[in-house]
């Protein structure tokens, strides 16, 4: 089987805020921006990585959700708890350092994690919880400094 990632969604609720954060913070590329109806879709990726992407949506758009699972959505949204995603980073203190600075929401500081990697974690403008992993190039194959 030769399965890969392509893309995965998160919301978003502020189109400018996101692509300050995913494309000037984060440094990812701009693939797609896509407006219909006062809504934005942006799809953005990792440079020099053309078949990874997250597409960020306006959040509860499904038009098979009820106005209670809309109502839902925005709350967890609102607490952070609705959606997140892992990226790595070569330089996980540099990192977190640029983040931080720029006024990111930080949950965690990079923590040596007793299941033998190191991260730390912030959330983007919308309340997605993102973790950022040290790769194996900065801690070793194995996950230790």
């Amino acid at each position: 089987m030769d399965i890969d990632l392509h893309a995965s969604f998160l919301p978003h609720t502020d189109p400018e805020a996101s692509l300050a954060f995913y494309r000037d913070l984060l440094g990812f590329e701009v693939r797609k921006d896509v407006g219909y109806d006062r809504m934005r879709w942006i799809t953005v990726g990792p440079a020099g990585r053309p078949g990874v992407s997250i597409v960020l949506e306006p959040p509860a758009v499904d038009p098979g959700l009820t106005d209670d699972e809309r109502r839902t959505i925005v709350e967890m949204m609102a607490k952070g708890t609705y959606a997140r995603i892992i990226l790595v980073s070569a330089d996980l203190d540099g990192t977190f350092a640029r983040l931080r600075s720029a006024g990111a929401e930080v949950v965690q500081e990079p923590t040596d994690q007793p299941y033998g990697i190191r991260d730390c974690a912030v959330r983007d403008p919308a309340g997605n919880l993102i973790r950022i992993n040290e790769t194996a190039a900065e801690t070793g194959a194995d996950g230790v400094r």
